[in-house]
């Protein structure tokens, strides 16, 4: 008797998925990203080029910088009032590189004159300059979740870079190189602050990338590669990612490392080059570029369950005026939000913030979160059957990373509650 049940359930399942199929394509596709909560924002662009190197926890505040023959200019955009130019404490070029996760505090690097730059921490306005050690330039890259630890590079007075991490009680600590090294240069830095990441070179230009944590850096360069730099780091502080390459470094690809699977190439999207910029709170979900042809970067994403995605193609539903995602660097801790450029139809690079939709929440088959479980939570599944991935939202029902049949039951054995 409970096979029989089973049987009839499931056949009624397979006549409504291919009734409700054939009603679906009479709409077209445009509706599931509207029903996810997916958005693409283009935030502006200034002197035909801009890039977004920052985004908040929240993704309320986006920060880069933009200009190509004019003075750069540092830039703050949040939803209201839109995009703003944050000034220079010189007057000269200054570009915002970090975001703090609370949004608050913004680092980068601005002129002095003369070929000199100076790191920069920002809050409520007000620009504080880093020193160097001994040289005359530095450069701030990164801030962890609140702003209290900002790591960068400054020079010595024979010319090299150190890495340094910045606290307000401690001022810049130089973190050293690696043995052998001559120079080295802090990129990344975990949410608590207590992980930095970045590369050290010697005498040959050779550089590997290295891991910071409770005074010791480590060198985590892959040996089989050629050379490494490490760009960035996850919020909990156990995932690093960035760029190796021949000694050459021509071309490089995107790596990503933890301790128990090394440094580990990412491969690309078609093309010879490749970058990893970012990653997100777990590690999880990694950003970056790659060539799809040569000379033809585009946006990427990648998860362990799904691999390395082009943004331009999982989110094709959001660039139907010809645009094109060019790089991503820059992703929240949960992973929804994302900010990098691209190019528009009018051939200018904008900086932009991608909201890939909430992330995935277990529930009972209400996939629209209207209150009603109906058609419409059943199209929804079905348009988007068979796709995985860390970040699919509320059509991955059961939260497996897998939009599948499971989800299809979940939704079925729950049909018209709340209506």
């Amino acid at each position: 008797m409970m096979q029989m049940m089973n049987r009839q359930m499931v056949n009624q399942m397979v006549n409504r998925r291919g009734a409700l199929c054939a009603l679906a394509l009479s709409f077209g596709l445009g509706m599931v990203t509207s029903g996810l909560g997916q958005s693409l924002t283009w935030l502006g662009t200034y002197d035909r080029y801009a890039e977004a190197h920052g985004v908040s926890a929240d993704g309320t505040v986006v920060v880069g910088w933009a200009g190509v023959t004019a003075t750069h200019i540092a830039f703050r955009w949040t939803p209201n009032p839109g995009w703003q130019n944050i000034g220079s404490p010189t007057g000269s070029d200054t570009e915002a590189w970090g975001l703090s996760a609370d949004g608050q505090v913004i680092v980068g690097v601005t002129s002095i004159g003369g070929g000199v730059y100076r790191g920069f921490r920002w809050r409520n306005g007000t620009f504080t300059l880093f020193g160097t050690f001994g040289g005359p330039t530095s450069w701030a890259w990164a801030a962890n979740r609140d702003g209290s630890v900002i790591v960068g590079a400054a020079e010595l007075s024979n010319g090299f870079n150190r890495a340094f991490r910045w606290t307000q009680a401690t001022g810049m600590v130089n973190l050293g190189t690696l043995p052998g090294g001559i120079r080295s240069v802090a990129r990344g830095v975990s949410l608590d602050g207590d992980v930095v990441v970045g590369w050290s070179g010697d005498g040959s230009g050779i550089h590997h990338a290295w891991r910071w944590e409770n005074g010791t850096m480590t060198d985590i360069h892959n040996p089989a590669f050629g050379q490494s730099e490490a760009i960035g780091v996850s919020g909990n502080g156990q995932v690093v990612v960035g760029a190796w390459g021949p000694p050459s470094f021509t071309p490089a690809r995107p790596f990503r490392w933890t301790s128990e699977t090394g440094m580990v190439d990412l491969g690309t999207l078609g093309g010879a080059w490749g970058e990893a910029w970012a990653a997100n709170e777990d590690g999880g979900i990694v950003v970056g570029w790659s060539e799809v042809a040569q000379g033809n970067w585009h946006a990427f994403r990648w998860t362990e369950a799904g691999g390395m995605e082009d943004l331009n193609i999982t989110y094709a539903s959001l660039l139907t005026d010809g645009s094109v995602l060019r790089w991503a660097s820059a992703i929240s801790p949960d992973g929804r939000y994302i900010a990098g450029n691209g190019t528009r139809p009018d051939g200018r690079y904008y900086a932009f913030l991608l909201d890939t939709g909430p992330r995935c929440t277990a529930h009972s088959g209400d996939v629209d979160n209207n209150g009603c479980i109906d058609d419409a939570d059943l199209l929804a599944v079905l348009f988007a059957f068979g796709n995985t991935g860390s970040n699919l939202g509320r059509v991955d029902v059961n939260c497996d990373g897998i939009v599948d049949d499971a989800d299809l039951l979940q939704v079925l054995f729950n049909f018209g509650n709340g209506c």
